[in-house]
């Protein structure tokens, strides 16, 4: 049979080749609930405006209701031929109705059907990423109370900087996450515009009422320009950069987990569940999932890159490049959903090494940039403070102790302003406690970035 998509200025069937080619019911099956919410709404619309009496408005709903059904039951047979999901869920609407299933595309296009199906789409994936990232930030926040107690070194380029309190750096997790959580609820206000009656890019002669459909699919608002929206995919592309920027953050927090659970650094024990095995080395627990989100987040990077090229250059309003848009959405918030639910039960389950870190806090002087500071109060100048406690390191590295193990006179030969006060600041555990700005790692400020989350996710 022909494609119903091609009417009587055809002589000619669709070559087999070209429906093999042409399809994408193979992946945009998956939007099938869309676009049946979005057909009852224009269906409903149609016979408020006297375009489609009530009965059949009746018929039609109750009719694509049960295509629904099947479609949720995997009983609708797929037919290449037609192409894509909507020609199927409106081909067997015909099938079953007749003439007045025809009645359904009614001032529609495909262009505008489409475009409303992937918004309303869309928009219910951004909330279940929501709601997965609020889990992950919980997950976080959940160790807070009970690793107060933990100092941990903070690195810069991998190396020794500053120590700060555990939860400080579960802090700020939640931050980045918590950005993320922003800019997915921006992305959507942006999503949640109707296309629905845009029709092919012209708009249509037909009286509809475009704020009605708007008002059924629980859109904000209506977008201005038929022509624009019949090419706009900005809004994909914004999604995809949103799901880039958390697969980023996924991934870095998976590098550092991964580098913090190896034999050298001990700071931390990944959940075995969450690991696997060597086929030849028995003694190995590797942290396999980590190492794929890693990996997978490349994933959606790569998908935004697709998208941003599938749109280059293309001209004003629909051209079929656009079918292709699906695919890289799809799998990047596949990809993204997936590394987030393993995400939080990691973070929830594993355990600091909390001997080994203690054992080897004092390495690498954290607390250099806190006896700086002390000087600074005691009227050393910033530049001359910072020179003389790196030539105070040095002494301490050529005997090998911690600054807090250096005696008091050695110390004041290379600064005279030093006393024995000096000592309040010194050691990791004095240094944490001596910082005092806001968002810093002193006890307090931490305590009250817990308690603003808490709030926060209630």
């Amino acid at each position: 049979m022909k494609s119903p998509s091609r009417s009587g200025v055809f002589q000619a069937g669709t070559d087999e080749r070209l429906e093999a080619f042409a399809e994408s019911i193979s992946f945009d099956h998956r939007l099938y609930r869309q676009d049946i919410r979005g057909s009852i709404a224009h269906a409903e619309m149609l016979a408020t405006v006297g375009l489609i009496s009530s009965d059949e408005f009746t018929q039609i709903r109750d009719t694509l209701r049960e295509i629904e059904s099947e479609l949720d039951a995997d009983r609708l047979p797929i037919r290449f031929e037609l192409e894509d999901i909507h020609m199927h869920v409106e081909q067997a609407l015909i099938d079953r109705i007749g003439d007045v299933g025809r009645k359904l595309h009614t001032a529609r296009s495909r262009n505008d059907q489409v475009s409303t199906d992937i918004r309303i789409w869309i928009r219910e994936a951004l909330d279940e990423v929501d709601a997965q990232l609020e889990a992950l930030q919980r997950a976080f926040l959940g160790r807070c109370d009970s690793d107060m107690d933990v100092v941990i070194p903070a690195y810069t380029h991998l190396q020794r900087a500053q120590p700060v309190l555990a939860p400080h750096y579960w802090l700020a997790y939640i931050e980045k996450f918590g950005r993320d959580r922003e800019r997915l609820a921006d992305c959507r206000r942006r999503v949640n515009q109707s296309s629905l009656g845009v029709a092919a890019v012209a708009g249509t002669t037909l009286p509809i009422d475009r704020d009605q459909t708007a008002r059924l699919l629980e859109f904000e608002d209506v977008t201005a320009n038929s022509l624009d929206t019949s090419s706009d995919r900005d809004f994909m592309l914004e999604t995809a950069f949103v799901l880039s920027v958390i697969a980023s953050h996924l991934s870095g927090w998976a590098e550092e987990w991964i580098i913090w659970s190896t034999v050298e650094y001990n700071f931390i024990k990944i959940p075995q569940e969450f690991c696997t095995g060597s086929s030849i080395m028995p003694q190995k627990v590797n942290p396999d999932t980590l190492e794929l989100t890693r990996g997978k987040s490349a994933r959606v990077m790569g998908n935004l890159q697709t998208l941003m090229l599938l749109v280059k250059n293309l001209p004003m309003a629909y051209n079929r490049d656009l079918q292709e848009d699906k695919p890289p959405l799809f799998d990047s918030f596949d990809t993204v959903a997936a590394m987030l639910s393993l995400a939080a039960p990691i973070v929830a389950g594993s355990q600091l090494q909390r001997d080994s870190i203690a054992s080897r806090l004092e390495k690498g002087y954290l607390d250099a940039t806190t006896l700086m500071e002390w000087m600074i109060r005691k009227g050393v100048p910033q530049r001359r403070a910072h020179h003389l406690v790196g030539a105070i390191v040095g002494e301490a590295m050529q005997r090998d102790v911690p600054l807090c193990d250096l005696p008091l006179d050695i110390m004041q030969a290379h600064a005279e302003e030093i006393d024995d006060s000096v000592y309040n600041c010194l050691g990791s555990k004095n240094a944490v406690n001596a910082f005092v700005s806001y968002g810093s790692t002193a006890p307090d400020q931490v305590r009250f970035q817990m308690d603003r989350w808490k709030k926060i996710l209630a």
